[in-house]
């Protein structure tokens, strides 16, 4: 596969995150993104009509769309959505994945779990339940925690959709004040100039079709923005880079005995006759052969390729036996950025357990395919998700906070900066007695 051919593939799926708070509306997008694109079967649409719902209160709006994507039990009884729910729909310009995120604080860690896998995040904030009698109007703090792990996630596309603006008769005055209160917002958290939409899920204002009620509105529809999106990869700021997940072997007593080093190409490419370098260790070797996709193995000569670029998962076969195992990396020899071997790392962590961060507790983390112990050395700040400042004191870090904080590793790991690399720049930390992932961590600076 070429790289311009993979990028295509890339371009042509967009992958984005409903976010924000609860009864936003983002189950009720969802559902009219899928409804007024003709994606829903007949089925599945008569169903839903004999279906009540408690977030249904007008007569006037027919089928509750939010049920299309949640589909447990406990989120109809409820009326909220718990667990990420995954939708797909296609227009003819493009595919589109779309993950429905809980809004509820406790379930945050869903959120992060679903923006890791997206490119693009659709942030809706409801207009009712803006503050708009203060000056600046305030924002609820789960929009705000929400648009803060968005950023720090590092997703380039961001829109903030203002929903239930038919709530306020399309009043442009009022799209104006909370317009002024999300510029506010992205400056103080580091995010690019946002693009706005007053749109109604309800009505279908302004999602796929244009709103006659918003004559003022000059822009794009959120689906004509999503389409016309352009979500190729960034220019790569690291080479390649391979983290190894599973050493094959043929049987050792063979005289054409294969060894080959199965993973994903997470950043760059990498051909035949290549020179590469492993760390750590720092030895090096050529590579004799590269097998894309399932059974790469020298029995399936079908699958060997000249070349594999970002994304593709290959196995590799070097000219040379060298002392490999999971969680190495290999890069390229001539690498002129290499990743530092750091036993010390400085990180932002969103943290997820219900217990809070402890000083005195060792934690397994967990990056690319390596698992090496960790403790925490320091707290070095808190988020504050009301003033979107650092709080005055840090704190051990509790459910859904957001801190930064320095670590001590049992042994260096081979690792890029977050903002470099997100793939080598990010990890998952894990307590070794509960076996729960306690936190989801960005490297900001590796300390040699």
């Amino acid at each position: 596969m070429t790289q311009a051919t993979h990028s295509a593939e890339h371009q042509n799926v967009v992958r984005f995150i409903t976010a924000g708070s609860v009864d936003d509306g983002k189950s009720t997008l969802i559902g009219r993104l899928l409804y007024d694109t003709k994606s829903i079967l007949v089925d599945q649409l008569e169903s839903l009509s004999k279906t009540k719902h408690a977030r249904v209160t007008s007569s006037d709006a027919g089928v509750d769309l939010a049920l299309l994507t949640d589909g447990l039990e406990a989120e109809r009884e409820q009326g909220i959505t718990i667990d990420v729910a995954y939708r797909y729909f296609s227009t003819p310009k493009r595919k589109f994945i779309v993950a429905d995120a809980p809004g509820h604080e406790q379930y945050t860690r869903n959120l992060v779990t679903g923006a890791s896998q997206s490119d693009v995040a659709v942030i809706l904030v409801d207009a009712s339940r803006v503050d708009l009698a203060a000056s600046p109007a305030t924002l609820l703090a789960q929009t705000k925690r929400h648009a803060a792990i968005v950023h720090l996630l590092g997703l380039r596309h961001v829109v903030f959709a203002v929903n239930k603006m038919d709530l306020f008769n399309f009043d442009e005055n009022v799209f104006t004040t909370i317009t002024q209160a999300i510029e506010d917002l992205c400056q103080k958290i580091g995010l690019p100039q946002p693009t706005l939409i007053p749109i109604s899920a309800l009505l279908g204002a302004n999602v796929v079709n244009a709103s006659t009620y918003t004559p003022w509105y000059k822009g794009p529809t959120l689906l004509a923005w999503l389409e016309g999106l352009d979500t190729s990869p960034a220019s790569e700021k690291t080479g390649f880079r391979f983290p190894v997940q599973y050493v094959a072997r043929q049987d050792g007593s063979a005289s054409d005995d294969f060894r080959g080093y199965l993973g994903q190409v997470e950043t760059g490419s990498i051909h035949k006759g290549q020179k590469i370098k492993v760390l750590p260790g720092n030895s090096e070797a050529t590579v004799a052969e590269i097998y894309l996709g399932n059974g790469s193995t020298r029995d399936s000569p079908n699958n060997a390729v000249d070349s594999a670029t970002t994304g593709d998962a290959i196995a590799i076969r070097l000219n040379e036996d060298l002392d490999i195992s999971r969680g190495c990396l290999f890069i390229s020899a001539d690498d002129i950025t290499p990743p530092s071997l750091s036993k010390a790392i400085s990180a932002d962590l969103c943290w997820l357990d219900s217990e809070p961060l402890s000083m005195n507790r060792k934690y397994a983390l967990r990056h690319t395919t390596n698992t090496v112990g960790a403790k925490v050395k320091a707290i070095e700040q808190v988020l504050d998700v009301q003033t979107l400042f650092q709080a005055s004191e840090t704190h051990p870090l509790n459910t859904n906070e957001i801190g930064r904080v320095s670590l001590i590793l049992q042994k260096p790991i081979a690792a890029d900066l977050f903002d470099e690399s997100q793939a080598t720049g990010a990890f998952i930390l894990i307590d070794e007695v509960s076996n729960h992932t306690v936190a989801a961590g960005m490297i900001r600076q590796c300390i040699n």
